[in-house]
């Protein structure tokens, strides 16, 4: 007999197991992509977006962060747009160069 607190189990398990899933296919995508030698700005970028991508599901899922109050969401929302602003600007100052 099954009760509602082994399915809830399940389901978190089931979660886990697909971000866990995730996480390692975007880890082989950025392996396969470093074997393309992309132009240096360009595997810059790509590499940053795969880690991002990386980074915010172990934020939402491993640090629960998904459930989480709107001031936490919108504090790291807010800390999100720092970093990619900090990103882009030496990317596009190298852009500009023609680098």
């Amino acid at each position: 007999m099954e009760t509602a607190v082994d399915e809830s189990i399940r389901k978190h398990v089931r979660v886990y197991v697909t971000v866990f899933i995730a996480l390692m296919a975007l880890t082989l995508i950025t392996v396969t992509l470093s074997t393309l030698h992309l132009a240096t700005p360009v595997a810059i970028v790509v590499a940053l977006c795969i880690a991002g991508i990386k980074a915010s599901l172990v934020a939402a899922y491993f640090m629960h962060l998904i459930s989480e109050k709107k001031v936490i969401v919108a504090a790291l929302t807010l800390t999100v747009v720092l970093f990619l602003v900090l990103m882009v600007l030496p990317v596009s100052h190298f852009a500009d160069r023609g680098l």
